[in-house]
């Protein structure tokens, strides 16, 4: 069982207590904190217990915890969940996805309506039973019932991040057996896609049916869809569907391009081929025969014979043959990279060597796990130039966010830690709320001290659009502002983002000298690729962020870098690729 499967587990285990009502909140505190360790720990926690490590070791892991963790990887079952489950439908967890529906309204729902399942729940709302109950009323009805049906229409798509969990063990088991000669993970998931539906593993070997097997026969494998002598299909234990492809060598190219997608991308890289008396497929790049001679071969797509093959080996040859240079997989969305590279014109793509520090993190004086002398010597870790403490303003009471006189004690641990610590520059910061008119959650005073000022949202969503963009555009003009946080709010495949006018904000952020952030965080990837290109379109600059809560989550600007890269962000658009002088001479512009 791999960490996203444990931690499923024990989220749902939380959600179910909270379900049920009674229970003494800091056990379902605990699971859900537990959740996060599990999430975002770099190793498997499976190999942890094979090497015979301490779980409580773990952070947010006590005794009893490490131990029905253990249960899941040894049994695959929780008994302690088997047993919650008896008592409150497991089918109510999918009912707290909905947006504006959490565990509380949900066992309202359930106890008062008979409510089990999203169906259930679309049909209460249809008929119009919400809107009496205490709580709701027929607003919260009519958004719980857009909400259902936006949430079955959304096809079913694994975080990036969590496609990484599940992908990286099953690479691991192939790439083990000798006879596999080259392997690559292709699609969505090779473009860096912030979700993936599916996995296509492309394999070159020589002997498939002992590779197949292999395949089907891995542990995490619930479900054989199919197993032929070079394709198979599986469905692992997770949900997550995966495809193989066994392929010879000289067709291993022209399979990895046109299973990377984007299938645009493709029609595109299609018509280019045919105008140039070409085919392009799965197979091989291969002359159009000539139609007048007769000459017999293998047909194309479009129903013409095919000459001389030319290509196929690798994408580069592939590429070459039609006259391109090679366009790296998170381009390949037909957003303009075949004109920009036949012109020879591809972006020079941010790489996460680039960045020179990360400028929204937590620490222990909000929400944060660690205090800020380990946040900084992570940072230093990575050979970070600067970095910016931000913790909470008092605003997210729920944080334990401060006001000045909590930062000015902050302060003054601030000033120890610097005294002693000089391989970095500490930037002193603070994540400020966006209040409800547009006021910042921080006295003018303290704003003009702190070296770097980052605003956000973290209530009232719901407000109208028109009251929401002049509510951030209020806070972007504000003199002291120097950075907007996760613009949009959406938390991937839980909450959708808020409107606003994403352009007007944009372009006050371009005249203002705020940076825009790209946060970092796999679950938030706020903002999206496109958002990013509009973003630098209108004049924005973008900064990227992992807004950690934990020294293990600093790693996550990877996440982050692939995201700009599919917006087609280069160094220069990303404020902490900057050295530290330019970067404060921004900040102060």
């Amino acid at each position: 069982m791999e960490n996203l499967e444990i931690a499923a587990a024990l989220k749902e285990m939380a959600t179910l207590l909270e379900i049920k009502g009674g229970v003494n909140p800091f056990r379902i505190r605990a699971y859900r904190n537990a959740v996060r360790t599990i999430e975002e720990h770099p190793v498997p926690i499976r190999k942890l217990l094979e090497e015979g490590e301490d779980l409580t070791e773990l952070p947010a892991i006590g005794k009893d915890m490490a131990s029905h963790i253990a249960e899941l990887v040894n049994t695959g079952r929780l008994s302690e969940l088997e047993a919650v489950a008896e008592e409150v439908p497991r089918s109510l967890v999918e009912v707290t996805r909905i947006p504006n529906v959490g565990p509380k309204k949900t066992a309202k729902l359930w106890k008062e309506l008979g409510v089990e399942t999203v169906t259930d729940l679309a049909a209460v709302a249809a008929e119009g039973k919400i809107a009496g109950l205490e709580g709701f009323g027929k607003k919260s009805e009519e958004k719980i019932l857009a909400a259902v049906e936006r949430y079955q229409e959304r096809e079913v798509r694994f975080r990036i991040d969590q496609a990484d969990q599940l992908v990286r063990p099953l690479v691991e088991h192939m790439e083990a057996d000798k006879r596999v000669q080259t392997l690559e993970v292709a699609g969505s998931y090779r473009r860096r896609k912030e979700t993936v539906g599916d996995i296509d593993l492309l394999v070159q070997s020589d002997e498939p049916e002992p590779v197949m097997k292999r395949f089907t026969g891995w542990s995490q494998v619930a479900e054989v869809v199919g197993a032929g002598e070079t394709r198979g299909s599986v469905v692992l234990k997770s949900g997550l569907e995966v495809d193989l492809r066994i392929l010879p060598e000289e067709s291993y190219g022209a399979a990895l391009l046109y299973f990377t997608g984007s299938k645009e991308h493709g029609v595109a890289l299609r018509k280019r081929a045919l105008e140039r008396g070409l085919s392009i497929n799965e197979y091989a790049v291969s002359e159009l025969a000539d139609e007048e001679s007769g000459e017999e071969g293998t047909t194309s797509t479009t129903g013409r014979e095919l000459g001389k093959r030319i290509a196929g080996r690798t994408e580069e040859e592939m590429y070459e043959a039609l006259g391109l240079p090679w366009i790296p997989p998170e381009l390949r969305e037909n957003r303009g990279e075949i004109e920009a590279a036949e012109k020879n014109k591809l972006p020079k793509l941010i790489e996460q060597g680039d960045l020179r520090g990360d400028l929204q993190m937590h620490s222990t004086w909000s929400d944060g796990k660690n205090s800020i002398e380990e946040m900084l010597e992570a940072c230093a870790a990575k050979d970070y130039e600067y970095f910016a403490l931000t913790d909470h303003s008092k605003a997210l009471a729920m944080t334990g966010g401060m006001d000045a006189e909590k930062l000015a004690r902050q302060w003054e641990e601030i000033d120890e830690l610097v005294e002693t610590h000089d391989e970095i520059r500490f930037l002193r910061s603070m994540e400020v709320d966006i209040l409800a008119e547009g006021d910042l959650d921080l006295e003018e005073e303290w704003l003009e001290r702190l070296d770097v000022v980052v605003v956000s949202v973290h209530s009232r969503f719901n407000l109208p659009e028109k009251d929401q963009t002049e509510r951030i555009l209020a806070a972007v003009r504000h003199p002291h502002v120097n950075i907007l946080a996760h613009p949009t709010g959406r938390i991937i495949n839980e909450r959708d983002p808020f409107p606003f006018d994403l352009d007007a904000v944009f372009e006050a952020c371009a005249e203002h000298s705020v940076a825009v952030e790209l946060n970092a965080h796999p679950s938030r990837l706020d903002l999206k690729d496109t958002h990013l290109m509009r973003a630098k379109e209108k004049g924005a600059k973008i900064v990227i962020s992992t807004d950690a809560h934990r020294v293990g989550e600093l790693d996550l600007i990877s996440y982050g870098v692939e995201q700009a890269r599919r917006a087609w962000l280069g160094p220069a658009d990303v404020i902490n690729t900057w050295p530290l002088k330019k970067l404060l001479g921004f900040f102060s512009a």
